[in-house]
């Protein structure tokens, strides 16, 4: 069940009715959790099997890793919990992918080997509910916090269907403590939750899929050996915007929804494609993965503590297994590689050049972030491209090496790109939400409106967001 789909409006009325009605606390949380339940099933009945044993094993882990005090249990409780959940993800993400890579490098040496097809169905949300189950058993085992009282909000937490597929990951300390009284959304929030899941949807429906998409479809289709430069530019372009309407759009989505119902989830972008320096960018891109990645791998793998050449390891260690979590496949590995070279360039950039007034003027810094948005584009090649042979292909013509007919005949359809950048650009040092109280109600008003409008005016598209294959 997708959010732009009016399956998903029937069933939002339903469960803001269920919510909403005087029933008791326990009740509405009950109704809650089934309802989280049957938006999953709605993907693929039998993988709720996968979603109750997660919950389930990591419930009783952290259960008995917080009554031990016995180091070695403890920390044999948490290698359960991290092989039962690993081994999930392993298989069901990474078991193709694995006996491909063999296949290949068996080839290589003179051995010629056909890896069966294993026919694995990827559970959709596997990444994010794996990522949230992993968190609340390590801060339960390093003793950051307590496991949760209630099995009901443990399950709610892990099952609550507006972040489920597609994040934000929430941490167990931000969610479990608002299942524990009754919750209603009041008027404000009901009012602004309704505005960001409007926001959201015309991200997604109108920007990604109506404009964008297209361009991107004909610029890198698996068929297209040729390409120029300037399609090369222009599909690069375009799915630098299409990704960021479609995931921030089912992110802003995924947080209004889940106002309407009285709950808070964490933002999980902030104009990214205004930063300055790729430090930045990662606060702003995907923060609720950057967040996990950095506190429950890199802080672990030794963080900056140790020197700068195992800070720079530890980075590029971090960004490649965050490219292989995006997704089984070598061209999403070299796209978390070059996030580590940029990071590690910038930390090496900032001490060789010292800090001075001319890098704090507007000039200097609307160059900063137009590098780091080029590079950012340049990265997200690999990370579209469903072949080297065509990223490469994709790389040539933006240097130059283009050749072919030309796909994208207008620069009509970039222009959402351009205005994304500059309004990203403009709002660097601000939120969404002091934008919004900034502007006068009858100007909310009416591009809500417009929003809406147009979400009408482009019907019978049905794609899924991108990241539910992740």
């Amino acid at each position: 069940m997708q959010f732009n789909t009016y399956l998903f409006g029937c069933f939002f009325l339903v469960v803001l009715a269920v919510h909403h009605a005087p029933l008791p606390w326990t009740v509405r949380k009950i109704a809650l959790l089934v309802f989280s339940y049957a938006f999953y099933a709605a993907w693929d009945p039998p993988f709720v099997l996968l979603l109750w044993g997660s919950t389930v094993v990591d419930w009783f882990v952290a259960k008995a890793m917080a009554r031990s005090e016995r180091k070695g249990r403890r920390k044999a409780l948490l290698l359960i919990s991290l092989g039962f959940n690993l081994s999930l993800l392993g298989y069901f993400k990474y078991a193709g992918f694995l006996a491909r890579t063999f296949a290949s490098i068996a080839g290589s040496v003179g051995f010629h080997w056909t890896p069966t097809d294993l026919g694995i169905v990827l559970p959709i949300g596997i990444s994010f509910y794996t990522f949230m189950t992993i968190s609340y058993v390590l801060d339960v085992y390093l003793r950051r916090a307590a496991p949760a009282r209630s099995f009901l909000d443990y399950a709610l937490y892990v099952t609550f269907f507006p972040h489920l597929v597609s994040g934000p990951i929430v941490r167990a300390t931000e969610l479990i403590p608002q299942f524990e009284s009754p919750r209603r959304a009041n008027a404000d929030q009901f009012g602004w939750g309704l505005a960001l899941l409007a926001l959201g949807l015309f991200e997604k429906v109108v920007i990604a899929d109506g404009i964008l998409a297209p361009v991107v479809d004909k610029v890198y289709a698996p068929v297209l050996e040729h390409v120029t430069s300037t399609d090369a530019w222009a599909g690069t372009l375009a799915f630098a915007g299409q990704i960021f309407c479609d995931f921030a759009g089912y992110s802003t989505a995924a947080i209004g929804v889940s106002l309407c119902l009285g709950f808070a989830l964490p933002d999980n972008f902030r104009f990214p494609y205004g930063a300055i320096g790729f430090s930045d960018f990662w606060r702003r891109w995907h923060i609720t993965l950057s967040a996990w990645l950095r506190d429950y791998l890199y802080i672990p793998l030794g963080g900056n503590r140790h020197g700068p050449t195992r800070t720079h390891v530890n980075l590029m260690l971090t960004m490649l297994i965050g490219g292989l979590w995006h997704g089984a496949s070598w061209t999403f590995v070299v796209w978390g590689g070059l996030h580590g070279l940029y990071l590690v360039g910038e930390r090496v950039a900032k001490r060789l050049v010292q800090p001075t007034p001319v890098w704090e003027t507007p000039f200097a810094r609307a160059f900063l972030a137009l590098l780091t948005f080029t590079l950012v584009c340049f990265a997200w090649v690999f990370f579209r491209a469903t072949t080297f042979t065509q990223a490469f292909t994709i790389v040539r013509a933006m240097f130059g090496d283009g050749q072919g007919v030309a796909q994208v005949t207008s620069p009509l359809p970039l222009i959402p790109v351009f205005a994304l950048v500059a309004a990203h650009m403009a709002l660097h040092r601000t939120t969404l939400e002091a934008v919004v109280e900034r502007t006068p109600w009858p100007t909310r008003a009416i591009v809500l409106s417009i929003f809406v409008v147009c979400l009408f005016l482009f019907p019978g598209i049905d794609r899924a967001f991108i990241y539910f294959q992740f």
